[in-house]
């Protein structure tokens, strides 16, 4: 399955592209973080680590998820 990761300090966004369902939920909830106008979409510099993880759990899909380091 092709899917990005993003490190942040002691977390690993991961991102399944396709399990989205492009609700953009995570955009709306941190558009600093989750940008879909942006390469790469995901910039985990712009938010503390405990707004990314209580965003990534947010996704109604499972696209977005931790890998804790």
């Amino acid at each position: 399955m092709d899917e990005k990761h993003y490190s942040k300090g002691e977390i690993t966004v991961v991102w399944k592209p396709t399990l989205c369902k492009h609700t953009a939920v995570c955009f709306r909830g941190l558009p600093g973080v989750f940008d879909p106008r942006r390469r790469p979409w995901i910039d985990v510099e712009q938010a503390t680590e405990e707004q990314i993880v209580e965003q990534v759990k947010k996704c109604p899909s499972g696209a977005l998820s931790l890998a804790e380091k």
